[in-house]
């Protein structure tokens, strides 16, 4: 063998009790459970640690990071072994040249690597090549954590129909279902959308319905930001549980949330929503991130119809007062879409990253008015990001006791201060959820942030410690294992996860990253039916 782990607390990610045994691994793999006599090339003595399967960050927004970063420790320390990119509606592929310099100037404030930046090299144009390159990451030797992709709705809408607010024709219908199709047959694990981002929120159910109904062919899921997560938030729960139904198709709600004022409380009736389709056979999961605030570009906040055009064309409508002030009318006093229908409160946004030095002052404040608002836009040229403190902690806490729930981190890296989700979401579950408040039970915690995503992403052999499983393993105190990352120190990295790792290869060891870079694409096989 080529590692014995000694006398570890094995949490296996059923969700069952956990108990103590010796883990064999050899190229690779799980090869023994149990008392295992003699040793391997190699032993670690696992006294006092659990040993848990890999975590999977159910919504990253590493899609850049991955291949800018080889160390990646945002990711790698705390434990997760795999990431879901490709979120929200909006990724770089499946691209042509003037979708992708629209899409890397919509969503530089998420990524980076604006038009005009060198830091990545975007020598691929289709899922299949993109996928390619996270494999041959740095040098030929791959990425710090593996990764699967979601065909990105918006980016598809985009490329087909341009970021103008009309229904799609009949023959761009068809372009889009073979952009999906094709993303599909080469390995991407579903598909996404952002509906109150631009492009995607342009497209109608019926289209949604449609293009749902290619993933349901190729036994992806569908994982859309929906509607609204303010003002009408059920009504947009329930939109994508009946188009997903009419379309044969699995649904996994992204950072399924309930906010602000007017939805405090409520998330016991978005969970008797859910579970009244369950009851009726739907396959529905979600996931969600332990922290009140949400996190987002500033510019997505603006009205739909603002951002008709793309990216020049909102600068545009900034730069014009008359068409500034209908903005700000829409934002303040009527509740614009892309806020979920809600009249934004300006001092619950705070800035959390910029591109231009200039506006450095303003990050870590809140904004004081229209004002600020347009002045940051229009001089980071809609880069700026922003956290939105309109959560409520009995809804976070409801939502992830759902036997439904996975994790997601919904982690933003760029920004000088960006959300401390990014860095802390798994070890947050684990120390404050589990450990301080006893809101899961240790084994249910692992359960939600290995094994059910596994089993949602149809990957036969992750997500559980059981022999014959790929060594994607995380050992872990239970009685330290905390977040490092705050809000005032939002890079900090956890303690108490001592070792990850990937393949049976150490990526994380005594508390420090190794060099390995043992992350890989991970694509599902289609089933086409």
């Amino acid at each position: 063998m080529d590692l014995v782990i000694r006398g570890a607390r094995i949490v296996d990610g059923t969700g069952g009790p956990s108990y103590r045994a010796d883990v064999g691994v050899h190229e690779g793999r799980i090869t023994a459970i149990g008392r295992i006599p003699g040793g391997g090339r190699r032993t670690l003595d696992a006294h006092g640690l659990a040993l848990a399967p890999g975590f999977t960050d159910m919504h990253a927004h590493s899609d850049l990071a991955l291949l800018r970063d080889p160390d990646h420790s945002a990711k790698a320390a705390q434990g997760v072994t795999l990431e879901v990119l490709g979120q929200d509606g909006l990724s770089y592929a499946p691209v042509d040249e003037r979708t992708l310099t629209e899409v890397r100037a919509a969503i530089a404030g998420w990524n980076g690597s604006g038009p005009g930046s060198t830091d990545v090299d975007f020598d691929w144009r289709t899922v299949g090549e993109y996928l390619d390159r996270l494999d041959t990451g740095f040098g030929g030797e791959g990425i710090a954590v593996n990764a699967a992709y979601l065909v990105p709705q918006g980016t598809v809408r985009a490329r087909v129909v341009g970021w103008t607010d009309r229904p799609a024709s009949s023959s761009e219908l068809d372009r889009m279902r073979r952009l999906v199709a094709q993303g599909l047959a080469e390995g991407a694990v579903g598909l996404s959308s952002g509906l109150t981002y631009t492009p995607g929120m342009y497209a109608t159910g019926a289209e949604l319905t449609e293009l749902c109904r290619v993933v349901a062919r190729y036994g992806g899921y569908y994982c859309p930001h929906h509607r609204s997560y303010g003002h009408g938030a059920l009504a947009a729960y329930a939109e994508m549980v009946e188009l997903t139904r009419q379309a044969g198709c699995a649904l996994h709600l992204a950072h399924a949330t309930m906010n602000f004022g007017e939805n405090r409380g409520r998330a016991p009736e978005l969970l008797a929503l859910l579970d009244a389709a369950l009851a009726e056979g739907a396959d529905i999961t979600l996931d969600s991130y332990p922290y009140t605030p949400g996190c987002t570009t500033l510019a997505a906040l603006l009205p739909s119809w603002a951002g008709e055009g793309g990216p020049e064309a909102v600068l545009a409508r900034l730069r014009d007062d008359t068409t500034a002030a209908r903005i700000r009318h829409t934002l303040e006093v009527e509740g614009s879409d892309g806020c979920h229908g809600v009249p934004v409160d300006w001092s619950s946004i705070e800035v959390s990253g910029v591109t231009d030095p200039a506006f450095t002052a303003l990050v870590g404040t809140r904004l004081d008015g229209w004002d600020t608002a347009r002045r940051l836009l229009l001089g980071d040229r809609l880069a700026p990001t922003v956290l939105q403190h309109v959560g409520h902690e009995e809804n976070v806490q409801a939502i992830m006791r759902h036997g439904v729930h996975t994790g997601g981190s919904d982690g933003i890296l760029q920004g000088t201060k960006p959300h401390p989700r990014a860095y802390g979401t798994f070890p947050h579950y684990l120390g404050h959820y589990v450990r301080e408040l006893g809101v899961l039970t240790l084994e249910e915690c692992v359960a939600h942030l290995a094994g059910r995503p596994a089993a949602r992403l149809r990957l036969p052999d992750r997500g559980l410690v059981r022999e014959g499983f790929r060594a994607d393993l995380v050992l872990f105190d239970p009685e330290t294992v905390a977040a490092g990352s705050t809000y005032a120190q939002p890079r900090a990295l956890p303690t108490g996860i001592p070792h990850v790792l990937i393949d049976g290869r150490f990526v994380m060891h005594d508390g420090r990253r190794t060099d390995v870079l043992a992350g890989r694409s991970v694509r599902r096989t289609p089933v086409p039916r």
